[in-house]
Formats: C-alpha cells, structure tokens, sequence
C-alpha cells in the first residue's frame, strides 16, 4: 500500500516537475508476467525516476545494512521506508543469509512481478558504462524470465556556466525490447554461460544508453581512484564481452555431433 502512495503522491509528481523525463519504448514492458529491469546506474535519483514513470510495480535488491534500525534518525527514516514499500534487503555476506536473500528475490518473480537491478553493482564513477556483476545473469538462468533493458541518460545535475546554479537536465528514459536466455537455462552453473549472458545484458543496456564502456567493474575503478591509481586506457572497448566466444547452446553439441 504504501508503495502506490509514495509513488502517485510524491515521486510521480517531483519526478515530472524537476526530472521532466522523456520515456520511449514503454510498450516493451509487458502487463503482466515477470521480468528482470536492469538500468544503468549514474544517479541515485533513479531508483525513484524509473519507478515513477513505469506503471508497473517495480521491487529493487538493497543492501542489508540500509534495512537496520541502529543509528542516527536519518538511518531509521531509510529503513523504515524501504521496509514500508516493500523493497528486500540484499546481503552480501555470503553463505546462508546470502542465500536466503536470494529466495526472497526469487519469489518476487514468482509471483509474476518486476524486479528492478543495477548490474553495475553500484553508480559509476564518471559517466561511463562498466562491467556488469554476474549476480543478474544468476538469476535470469535460474528464474528463466525476460530481461527489460533500460538506459537512462542526464539524470545527473548540472551547473549554469554564468552563476553555478544546480539544475537537472531533461532526463531520457529509453526502454528495449525484452530479451531471453532460456536457451542457457540449462547451463545456469557454467562460468562462461554466466558471463556471456551478463555481458549480453550489458550490451542491450548500452544500445538504450549509448554510452562508452570501459571492461573493470565500476567499484574497483572508485578504489583506484581513491588510491590515487589510474587504470589503463586499454579497459575501454567498444561494447561488452568484446572477443569472447560464444559459449554453445546446451544440446546443440550433440545435434551437431549426430549430424556429422
């Protein structure tokens, strides 16, 4: 409940008032049925944007720590709004609590929803694509739904040239088509099924987005940069999972040993 009141009365409205986001391809969300969103991730003010201005009800991972009670107000007021719209604490700690998370993530795709991920993992440091953790490709492999990719350009502030003044730029919200991999589903465990897949994810986000992307993972480059490291511009590629093979469909090894 809480989730559709916070929604219509607040982050529809602020959302249209200072994002003014222009949205194409809503048409490749599907009314019903579950499906994995995955965005690329430059601002925090889109885990508000995309929901505001996708109808259907949308469920993000967030980290376990963010669900806690102790400390300051300000860490209470957070979780106890994720907890009242009904979003799920992610941990990371691995293990069995790690793998409790995940049935929880699951069991919103079982009951035929959307769940919405950032597969970057965390926002990226200057703009720029980066390489997307394998925890979606998971559970794409093992939920056996669509992927709805989605890219979303300036929703970052800027600053006038003449005063600074903060602004926001009109935000474009470009939605492509579903894509499925349930061709791998039964190579949900091989290694480089998981990459290709999460690669393959990646570049559809990428053709919404249009951005440049650099192969590291978004969180090593933050570390590198805060160590004062610089990484070498060979990281940059044209899209992700440039010159890696692709890894064979399961069974289709056997037809072709057959024919021959």
């Amino acid at each position: 409940m809480f989730y559709w009141i916070f929604k219509w009365s607040l982050f529809v409205p602020v959302v249209r008032l200072i994002w003014r986001p222009k949205v194409t391809g809503l048409e490749n969300v599907p009314d019903s049925g579950p499906a994995i969103v995955v965005c690329n991730h430059t601002s925090a003010v889109e885990t508000f944007i995309v929901p505001a201005m996708i109808s259907r009800r949308l469920t993000f991972p967030a980290k376990a720590e963010l669900f806690t009670q102790g400390g300051g107000i300000g860490k209470r007021i957070v979780a106890w709004f994720l907890a009242a719209v009904g979003q799920l604490p992610m941990d990371r700690s691995g293990g069995r609590a790690s793998a409790g998370s995940m049935d929880g993530v699951l069991q919103v795709l079982k009951n035929g929803e959307l769940l919405a991920i950032f597969p970057e993992g965390t926002r990226s440091p200057d703009g720029r694509l980066y390489k997307g953790k394998t925890g979606v490709a998971r559970l794409v492999l093992q939920a056996k739904v669509p992927v709805i990719p989605i890219g979303i350009r300036d929703s970052v502030a800027r600053r006038t040239k003449r005063l600074g003044i903060p602004y926001y730029p009109r935000t474009k919200i470009s939605i492509g088509p579903p894509i499925e991999f349930d061709r791998y589903a039964a190579a949900a465990t091989d290694r480089n099924v998981i990459r290709y897949v999460t690669d393959e994810i990646m570049a559809a986000v990428q053709a919404q987005s249009g951005q440049e992307y650099v192969d590291a993972y978004a969180a090593s480059v933050k570390s590198a940069l805060a160590e004062g490291r610089q990484l070498p511009s060979a990281v940059v590629v044209a899209r992700p999972g440039l010159g890696r093979p692709v890894p064979p469909v399961p069974g289709d090894e056997q037809v072709q040993d057959e024919a021959s």
